[in-house]
């Protein structure tokens, strides 16, 4: 049995459609069934792939089902959302499995190129990894969970644009995989978590064991974040770097580079495909974390107090 073929959202727009298109510099996105089939071992993923098949075309079957279902938004939308229904919806939504919800606006520079959403308001889902499962990495437990989190993820952002759609708002649901933006990204600017070293959103709830999704809508009264935060995180990974030294093909850049958009490049894709191929999701740099292992408020409080006593003159230390 085949995968379902991969979908693009511009081939389920008609034309004319106004469209929020990626800025000049938007990186181009990154897909993981092409990044296998360019740079991995398909050997490896096809011992694998009994297990996590159901999952794999659940999850591609659900991306489709999200362009297939922008037909459904309405001719004539509204465009505020009360207290009370907002606060139903982020109840379904919790209902659903979702483990945090934030708002943002979406930055054309965060649309992949040859890709278009069609409102900028966004809201930004995470869903958990099991603990449990995650720390067997790399294993086909792992690779199941894995998977199971970008199919049911990909149910539930389809689930929730309908349940939107219902109450009278446009809504695009993102596919949880291969999506049009840049989650961690959007998670990150929504006030979600902050980017580690590995390019992975760690988050003060699941730290970098999730996976993220959006829905755009029109609804223009959300309580949007632009938050301006300090990323402390970087400055705690460039201290750690045990996701460098535990990295089997050495994917992850000590010195994080900086692109052209500004953004930064967190992984060398080509060498991490190829263990993540062998195990159809590798993990380890997400076990291996100290915020997967730790509680993030304590690391927090732990690194900054150190840095706070490390600043101060040496007369005042203790």
């Amino acid at each position: 049995m085949k995968a379902p073929k991969i979908v693009n959202i511009n081939s389920y727009l008609s034309e004319g459609t106004p469209v929020i298109a990626p800025g000049n510099q938007s990186p181009e996105a990154q897909f993981v069934p092409g990044l296998v089939k360019a740079y991995g071992h398909f050997s490896g993923f096809l011992k694998v792939l009994p297990v996590v098949f159901p999952k794999v075309v659940k999850t591609i079957l659900n991306i489709k089902k999200s362009y297939k279902t922008l037909q459904n938004n309405p001719s004539n939308p509204r465009r505020k959302i009360s207290r009370a229904e907002l606060q139903d919806f982020e109840d379904y939504a919790r209902k659903l499995g979702c483990t945090d919800i934030a708002y943002t606006k979406v930055p054309r520079d965060y649309v992949f190129a040859n890709r278009v959403v069609l409102f900028e308001n966004a809201i930004v889902l995470t869903m958990e990894m099991k603990k449990r499962k995650m720390n067997k990495a790399p294993s086909v437990i792992t690779s199941s969970e894995v998977w199971r989190a970008y199919a049911v993820l990909g149910v539930t952002v389809n689930r929730l644009a309908d349940y939107l759609r219902n109450q009278g708002f446009s809504s695009e649901a993102g596919p949880a995989l291969g999506g049009e933006t840049n989650y961690p990204y959007l998670a990150q600017k929504a006030g979600m978590g902050l980017i580690g070293k590995h390019g992975i959103l760690i988050s003060k709830g699941n730290g970098p064991s999730q996976r993220i999704a959006a829905i755009y809508t029109n609804i223009e009264n959300l309580s949007f974040s632009d938050k301006d935060q300090k990323n402390w995180i970087a400055d705690f990974c460039d201290s750690c770097n045990i996701c460098v030294k535990v990295c089997p093909t050495g994917a992850i850049f000590e010195d994080t580079m900086t692109i052209e958009n500004g953004h930064l490049r967190h992984i060398d894709y080509k060498k991490c495909i190829i263990p993540f191929s062998k195990h159809a999701g590798c993990s380890i740099c997400i076990k291996e974390c100290p915020f997967f292992k730790g509680d993030y408020e304590k690391i927090e409080d732990a690194y900054t107090s150190l840095k706070a006593t490390k600043n101060q003159p040496s007369e005042h230390r203790i």
